[in-house]
C-alpha cells in the first residue's frame, strides 16, 4: 500500500512565499507591531518527560478494524445480524430488521434508512412510528438526503424526530454536521403507533404530529434551505418501529408503504456480507446459531440445485472496498464445516460487482468438523474497491466462520498483523507515547481473559463503540506494535477484572517463557516477554460526578492494584477517575492511592484557540491541590486525551498551546496524547471526528493536527525555561526549551490571532546564531487535507537570518511556529 510522503513537499505554495516575504522584511508593514518574547535560558523551570509527544487509540470510529489491524474483513465472526430489508432501501449503520408488518432498529448513533428511489423537492412524506421504551434519544424521519454515508453526521438533509423521554418533536438540518433549527412540546405514548407527516414547499416545512390538521411546527429555512434529495428514517439512540413509510410528491406516490415487508423472504446472511448467486443455481443462506465455530453464529451456505455458483462477498469496513494490487499476494484464512465428502469450497478477490476475478484458490472439500483452511491469492490487477468471495460450484452445504485476510510482506509493519503505512505514518509523526485505552474499556465485555490464544477463538463482545466487537487485535497485539514501532505503550483495562485475571495477565505478559503464563505467551506466538511500564486502570471512572461511582472506583483500583503489585513491582499505575477539584472525593482517592498510583489521567478539550487557558488553570490548581492535601507526594498528572470534534488547523493550533501549557508544567504533568490517533475517511460512525491520521483502504495521510504534534516532536529539548510573552489581545503564547549542554535553544510559538505578528526576540544574555531553522505550520481554521491535496497544510522548514537589535521574527496568523536556535 502506497504511504504519502510529508518532508518535502513539491513547489512553492502561497503560504510559503508569504513566510519568505516576511522573513526577508518584504511583508513586514503589515504585522502587528509591539509584541515581545523574553527569554532566560539559564532558568529552568521544569524537566520535560520525552513522552509529551503521545497519542491516544482506541476502536473508536474504526482506529483498529478498518484501520492500524491488517485484518481486511470486516464481519470476520459472522455475529453481525442479517440486514432484512425491500429492495430500494440502503441502510448506513445500525441493527435494522423486518419483524412482523414493520421494520425495526435497536438504538444507534444515527443509523440511517433512505429509499433511494424517492428523489423529490416538494411533497409530503410520513410514517407511522412506535417506541417501545422511553430510554434514550430521538427518532424519525430525514428529507431531502444526499451524500449519505454511515456516521452520525455523515450526509446531507434535514431530520424530523420525535424524542419519548423528553416529550419533544425536534427538527434539525445535517451538512455533515447537525444543526438544531427548532424545537415544539409534543404529547408522545411509548407503546402506540404515532403518525408523522412532513410537507415540504420550497424552504418550508410543517410538520404534523398524530392525525391533526394543523401543525405543530412550521419553519421556514430561506435562504439556507436544502433543495431536494430522498426521503427515509433515522435513530438517534433510540429503539424504533416504523411502518406505512409513504412518499407524496408530483400527483403520485412514489414510495409504497411497509405493510408488504411480510411477504419479502430476503436471504438469511450476516450483516456485513453479500449474496453470491449466479447462473441457475438455486440458493439457501442461514445465519446458523446452532453450529459456530466461535461465539454465537457461523453463516451458512446452500447450493440447492441448478449450476452458478452460491456464495457469500465482504467488502471491507462498511463496504468500503478492499484494496488489491497486482503482485501483491493476499492470504488468509477461514474455518468450515461441512459434511462427509462435502463439497469444494472456492475463494477468490474480485471487482466490487464480481464481474472480474483477479485471484482464487479452491480449498480442500469441507469435512463434518471444524477446520482451519489457509490461502494464498495473487491479484492479476490493482483495485481500490475490490472484494472477497467464498463460493460452492456445485450443490452442497458448508458453514463458514472467522475469516482473515490480509496483506502479506511489506503490506505488513515488521511483519505483524498490522497495516505498514499507518504504522510508519504513526513512527514518522514521531510518537513517543501510545495508549490504548479509551471508553472501550468501560463495556462490560472487555475482558483480559478474551484476548489470548488463537484470534479465531477469541469470543467477541458487546463493546461499546460496536456491539459486534471482536478480539482479534487486543492488548497482546497493541505491545507488539509499539515494540516494533519504539513507542512507550500504556493500556487501560476495565475496572471489573477480577483481582486473578489482572495478576495472571501480568504473568502471561511479563514472565518468563519458562513459566506456567510465559510459555502461553510463547504458544500464543510471542516467546520473549513484553515491555510492559504503564496501565490505567479505568476510564473516565465517575464521569457523571456520581459518589457511588468514586466509591467502587477506589475500591475497585486497591484491589486490582494489590494484585498486580505482588506480581510486578516495575508497573506504574494510572488512576482514571474524573478530576473534580471541589469533589470530596477526589481529595479522598488522591489521599488513599498516594504512594500506589503513579499518575492521575485528566481528560481536557482541544478544539478551541483557547482551551489551553482552561487547562493551565486545571493543571496549577491540581498541582496545588496535591502539595495541600498530601505534602510530599510524588503522584503526577497525564493528560491521556485531548478530547473534540475537529481534524482541522484550528485543531492543531488548540493542540499546539495545549503542549506549550504541558510542557510549562513538565515537572508535574509526564504524557500528553491527543485523541483519536486514526480515522477512516468518511467512515465517522459516532461524531469524534478528531483524528490525526485519516486512511483508506489504500492510502493514508496527516491532517494539520498530525503536523503540529511531528514539528513539535521532531525539535524536541529535555529543559523548559523560563519564557514570557507580551502581545496585544494575547493572540500569541510561547515556550522555550534547551538541550542539556545548553548549545540549542527552541522556542515554540502559536500565534492564534487573524493578524501576523512581529516579534522581538531578547534572549537575556544567551548569544545565539542569528541564522535560524524556522518551522512553520499555517492556514486557515477551517482547512484540512484531503485525499485529493493531502499536503494543503503541512509544515515548511527554511533556514533565516534575522535582523534587528534585539532581532525580531514576523508570525504569520493562525500559525505555529518554531524557532532553532544555536549558541555562539
Amino acid at each position: 500500500m502506497a504511504i504519502r510522503k510529508h518532508y518535502k513537499p513539491a513547489g512553492i505554495s502561497a503560504a510559503f512565499l508569504a513566510l519568505f516575504l516576511m522573513l526577508t522584511g518584504r511583508g513586514a508593514h503589515a504585522a502587528e507591531i509591539g509584541s515581545r518574547i523574553s527569554v532566560h535560558p539559564s532558568r529552568i523551570i521544569s524537566h520535560l518527560s520525552p513522552y509529551m509527544y503521545g497519542s491516544c487509540i482506541e476502536d473508536v470510529n474504526h482506529e483498529i478494524y478498518g484501520g492500524l489491524y491488517a485484518q481486511q474483513i470486516f464481519g470476520e465472526s459472522f455475529e453481525e445480524p442479517p440486514v432484512s430489508l425491500l429492495p430500494g432501501w440502503a441502510a448506513y449503520g445500525g441493527d435494522w430488521r423486518i419483524t412482523g408488518r414493520h421494520i425495526a432498529v435497536d438504538a444507534s448513533a444515527g443509523a440511517k434508512l433512505v429509499r433511494s428511489q424517492t428523489q423529490f423537492a416538494n411533497g409530503s412524506v410520513s410514517c407511522d412510528i412506535r417506541f417501545p421504551d422511553a430510554q434514550g434519544g430521538n427518532a424519525g424521519l430525514i428529507l431531502r438526503v444526499s451524500d449519505a454515508r454511515t456516521g452520525a453526521d455523515t450526509w446531507i438533509g434535514y431530520e424530523v424526530s420525535l424524542s419519548v423521554s423528553s416529550q419533544t418533536l425536534i427538527l434539525g438540518s445535517h451538512r455533515n454536521n447537525w444543526q438544531p433549527l427548532r424545537t415544539a412540546a409534543v404529547h408522545l405514548q411509548t407503546g402506540r403507533w404515532i403518525h408523522l407527516r412532513v410537507d415540504l414547499h420550497g424552504p418550508v416545512l410543517q410538520i404534523y404530529v398524530g392525525n391533526v390538521q394543523t401543525p405543530q411546527l412550521t419553519y421556514n429555512d430561506a435562504p439556507h434551505a436544502i433543495p431536494s434529495g430522498a426521503a427515509g428514517l433515522r435513530t438517534w439512540n433510540s429503539h424504533a418501529e416504523f411502518r406505512n413509510f409513504v412518499v407524496a410528491a408530483q400527483g403520485k406516490t412514489i414510495a409504497a408503504n411497509l405493510n408488504s415487508v411480510a411477504d419479502h423472504k430476503p436471504y438469511a446472511i450476516s450483516g456485513m456480507w453479500d449474496a453470491v448467486v449466479t447462473g441457475t443455481a438455486q440458493a439457501g443462506f442461514k445465519w446458523d446459531a446452532r453450529r459456530a465455530y466461535n461465539s454465537a453464529h457461523s453463516q451458512q451456505i446452500l447450493f440447492a440445485s441448478g449450476k452458478g455458483r452460491v456464495g457469500i462477498a465482504n467488502r471491507g469496513l462498511n463496504r468500503w472496498g478492499i484494496a488489491v494490487h497486482r503482485g501483491r499476494a493476499m492470504q488468509g484464512h477461514l474455518y468450515l464445516l461441512g459434511r462427509q465428502g462435502s463439497t469444494v469450497v472456492t475463494v477468490a478477490l474480485q471487482s466490487a460487482n464480481g464481474t472480474r476475478t483477479y485471484a482464487m484458490q479452491k480449498l480442500a472439500a469441507a469435512g463434518p468438523v471444524w477446520k482451519r483452511f489457509t490461502f494464498l491469492l495473487h491479484p492479476s490487477a490493482s483495485d481500490a474497491n475490490a472484494r472477497f468471495a467464498i463460493w460452492l460450484s456445485h450443490p452442497g452445504r458448508v458453514n463458514v466462520d472467522q475469516a482473515y485476510l490480509s496483506g502479506t510482506g511489506a503490506a505488513l509493519f515488521h511483519g505483524g498483523p498490522f497495516r505498514a503505512d499507518i504504522g510508519r505514518m504513526l513512527v514518522q509523526e514521531g510518537l513517543t507515547f501510545l495508549r490504548y485505552g479509551g471508553s472501550m474499556v468501560n463495556s462490560p465485555g472487555y475482558q483480559w481473559r478474551s484476548m489470548t490464544g488463537p484470534p479465531g477463538r477469541r469470543p467477541q463482545y458487546n463493546g461499546t463503540w460496536y456491539p459486534y466487537s471482536t478480539n482479534g487485535f487486543a492488548i497482546p497485539e497493541f505491545l507488539q506494535f509499539c515494540q516494533a514501532a519504539h513507542i512507550e505503550p500504556a493500556f487501560a483495562i476495565n475496572i471489573h477484572e477480577t483481582a486473578a485475571d489482572a495478576a495472571n495477565m501480568l504473568h502471561y505478559l511479563c514472565d518468563p517463557r519458562t513459566t506456567l503464563w510465559g510459555a502461553k505467551r510463547a504458544a500464543d506466538g510471542h516467546p520473549a516477554p513484553y515491555r510492559v511500564d504503564y496501565i490505567e486502570i479505568g476510564n473516565e471512572e465517575a464521569i457523571n460526578g456520581s459518589a457511588a461511582w468514586y466509591a467502587e472506583y477506589l475500591k475497585r483500583f486497591e484491589v486490582l492494584y494489590s494484585a498486580m503489585r505482588r506480581v510486578n513491582r516495575h508497573v506504574k499505575f494510572i488512576i482514571a477517575a474524573w478530576w473534580r477539584a471541589d469533589d470530596p472525593w477526589c481529595e479522598k482517592i488522591a489521599k488513599a492511592l498516594n504512594g500506589k498510583a503513579a499518575l492521575w489521567d485528566i481528560h481536557v478539550g482541544g478544539d478551541n484557540l483557547r482551551d489551553a487557558e482552561q487547562v493551565d488553570s486545571t493543571l496549577t490548581q491540581m498541582q496545588q491541590l496535591f502539595a495541600h492535601w498530601i505534602p510530599g507526594s510524588s503522584m503526577k498528572a497525564c493528560i491521556l486525551e485531548e478530547n473534540g470534534g475537529l481534524h482541522n488547523m484550528q485543531r492543531a493550533l488548540g493542540h499546539a498551546r495545549i503542549l506549550n501549557v504541558v510542557m510549562r508544567h513538565g515537572d508535574f504533568v509526564r504524557i500528553d496524547c491527543p485523541a483519536n490517533c486514526l480515522q477512516p475517511y468518511h467512515e465517522n460512525d459516532n461524531g469524534w471526528d478528531q483524528g490525526q491520521v485519516f486512511f483508506l483502504p489504500n492510502e493514508v495521510w496527516g491532517m494539520p493536527p498530525y503536523y503540529a504534534q511531528q514539528m513539535a516532536a521532531l525539535n524536541k529539548e529535555p529543559l523548559c525555561v523560563d519564557c514570557q510573552m507580551v502581545s496585544p489581545n494575547s493572540d500569541m503564547d510561547v515556550t522555550a526549551a534547551r538541550s542539556a549542554g545548553g548549545r540549542t535553544l527552541v522556542l515554540q510559538v502559536v500565534n492564534s490571532g487573524s493578524m501576523p505578528h512581529t516579534a522581538q526576540i531578547q534572549t537575556g544574555g544567551f548569544a545565539l546564531h542569528r541564522q535560524v531553522e524556522v518551522w512553520v505550520l499555517s492556514g486557515p481554521l477551517a482547512a484540512v487535507n484531503t485525499p485529493r491535496h493531502p499536503h494543503r497544510v503541512t509544515w515548511h522548514k527554511t533556514v533565516a537570518k534575522l535582523a534587528g537589535v534585539p532581532m525580531h521574527y514576523t508570525f504569520l496568523p493562525y500559525s505555529y511556529t518554531i524557532l532553532r536556535f544555536r549558541k555562539r
